[in-house]
């Protein structure tokens, strides 16, 4: 009889061997036990690799050292849970010290069964601690994620041969509940043509090499996709800082537009350079419309999920997707990305004889289009918020970016204060430099990283842009030293909307009882930011009028030069008022996107 979830696993499983046999994958190692059956008879059916079984998981670990090494290619060792794991470990510190790639797979008991006395049970997760070039774990097989199993599997095989430290081994831990034993569906589809899901600059799919071996990609490898004329889209995030100059010229060579994240250094302005890529790409018809052959990105990925969900689209669309990954952090969520590259080697060569300056009025049609699409966006933009003489976030958002000098610098909080400067800080010729704290992190430390950044003297004039939850929420980092302190001038910059703002925009505020919604998401809070930053000595400017904020943006920045202290700017907004504007925002580019009409590219 079918059961739902074994046969989940054993699509999984399928997927998996699947995967890593189009990533080159040979040879498997077996050690006999229950909880690593779905992985176990996924091998073995597979048809393209070969198993052998061997009875103890200490000697299997050397076993696959040997046919790793005789092959060149990464093998598989499995075995079931518990102790069984820990048998591996001197293989995989023996791999770990000669460069040998092994893709180490543990079986293991699910969640509700750890920690509970349950046989068979130890803690699996980093079991081999930093013997391991790298370490996953999907948690039980959910069909939730199927979309993610290649990357999954395809990635492990990438981290074992082509890692930045060399080859080595690799751990993927594998919890599977009961059932053990169930039929695998139709598996999620793999590339086009059959290729490996992701592919590394410099390696042809199903060869090997060691770290050094990896060269940067020169866009020519993509043929007349990587060629001025074709519909190219240039993605920079943060961190592309360092290929700035690089990516400006290319996407001037190419004719492509440069969508730049504030954060990335890019949004400079230019013939090439869309800043309203969010608003743009909320108007179905012009992301359907846009829909390009090929996607450079460059850095982080934007905090915009309308540009994460249409660079997901364009990659089910077989838009070719390269990533420029000097740290290898594999930032991809959508799993879209085909082609990786350590670092971007420059342009691919002059503009054919007689070209036209991209933007100019004999550019491409490609990119006049998404440039005429900027300049209505910016113009909508900019019609909304003249028409509100209320302060407001996105308004204070746009002005400090303007406002800020070019040796200047902008700390940016998680949740609304880094999404408003997304999408609606205006390209400008000399932009100021922007952080945020986006790997893991929400509103922690935000005040005390800004302070961080202006207490370093490296920074300029340092401004933070921030919510009031993330004020108090950090709000030790306003007690200072009564003596000696560094100088701390930084203005602080607090969209006060007495609490969580960005919860307005997703489904509790309107799923839930307004009772419920401001206990568990609003969460307003007492004291109010303006008090405790009075309380704790520093100037307090607040803005209810969108024309004070300017003025009172240069009298925090004066005082707070002065005193080499922080001084706050606290806008007083509210919440549901910042919810309909941002509606009235994007309705205001709809109309004007609608009155372009469809352009050429189409």
């Amino acid at each position: 009889m079918s059961n739902v979830a074994a046969d989940t696993a054993a699509s999984f499983c399928a997927t998996v061997a699947d995967e890593w046999w189009r990533n080159g994958v040979r040879e498997a190692v077996v050690c006999p036990g229950s909880r690593s059956t779905p992985m176990a008879l996924a091998l073995v059916r597979h048809g393209g690799l070969r198993v052998t079984v061997r009875l103890d998981e200490r000697g299997a670990g050397f076993f696959a050292i040997g046919l790793a090494l005789a092959s060149g290619h990464a093998t598989v060792v499995l075995t079931t849970s518990g102790t069984a794991a820990a048998e591996l470990h001197a293989a995989v510190v023996e791999a770990h010290h000669q460069g040998v790639p092994l893709l180490v797979c543990t079986a293991d008991r699910p969640p509700e069964l750890r920690d509970v006395g349950a046989p068979q049970t130890i803690e699996q997760t980093h079991l081999f601690g930093r013997a391991v070039r790298w370490s996953g774990d999907l948690g039980v097989p959910d069909e939730a994620a199927r979309a993610m199993w290649r990357s999954f599997a395809s990635r492990a095989v990438a981290e074992a041969e082509e890692g930045p430290r060399g080859p080595g081994p690799v751990h993927l831990n594998l919890p599977f509940r009961e059932p053990l034993i169930g039929e695998p569906g139709e598996l999620p589809p793999p590339r086009l043509n059959g290729e490996p899901w992701h592919r590394l600059a410099g390696a042809a799919p199903g060869e090997t090499g060691s770290a050094g071996a990896l060269v940067s990609a020169d866009l020519g490898d993509l043929g007349e996709l990587g060629r001025p004329g074709s519909r190219g889209v240039i993605v920079a995030g943060g961190g592309a800082g360092p290929h700035r100059q690089v990516v400006t010229a290319l996407a001037g060579e190419l004719g492509w537009p440069l969508l730049a994240d504030p954060r990335s250094g890019c949004r400079v302005a230019g013939s090439t350079v869309v800043a309203a890529a969010d608003a743009l790409l909320r108007h179905e018809g012009f992301a359907t419309e846009m829909t390009p052959e090929v996607v450079l990105r460059v850095g982080d990925p934007w905090a915009s999920k309308a540009l994460a969900g249409w660079l997901s689209r364009t990659a089910a669309d077989r838009a070719v997707q390269v990533a420029v990954d000097p740290s290898w952090a594999w930032k991809d969520p959508g799993r879209d990305v085909s082609l990786i590259t350590r670092r971007l080697r420059g342009a691919t060569g002059s503009p054919p004889a007689g070209s036209a300056p991209a933007g100019s009025a004999g550019a491409s049609p490609w990119l006049q289009r998404w440039m005429e699409a900027e300049a209505a966006a910016q113009g909508a933009i900019d019609g909304v918020l003249d028409g509100h003489t209320e302060a407001s976030e996105p308004a204070a958002a746009r002005s400090l970016y303007d406002y800020v000098s070019s040796e200047g610098s902008i700390v940016a909080s998680s949740s609304m204060p880094v999404r408003d400067l997304e999408w609606f800080a205006r390209p400008r010729a000399l932009p100021p430099r922007v952080f945020a704290n986006r790997g893991a992190n929400g509103i922690d430390g935000v005040v005390s990283t800004a302070l961080g950044v202006a207490a370093s003297g490296a920074a300029g004039s340092v401004f933070a842009l921030v919510g009031d939850l993330a004020v108090l929420h950090d709000a030790s980092a306003l007690v200072r030293p009564a003596s000696g302190r560094p100088a701390m001038p930084a203005v602080i910059v607090v969209l006060d909307n007495d609490g969580g703002g960005i919860f307005n925009f997703l489904p509790q505020a309107s799923d839930l009882d307004e009772t419920e919604f401001e206990l568990l998401f609003g969460t307003p809070q007492r004291p109010a930011v303006a008090e405790l930053a009075v309380a704790c000595g520093y100037g307090v400017h607040e803005v209810t009028m969108a024309a004070d904020f300017v003025p009172a943006l240069a009298a925090a920045h004066e005082e707070a030069a002065a005193m080499g202290l922080p001084a706050f700017v606290v806008v007083h907004t509210e919440r549901k008022a910042n919810v309909a504007l941002h509606g009235e925002i994007d309705a205001a580019v709809r109309k004007r996107l609608d009155g372009l009409g469809r352009g050429p590219a189409s």
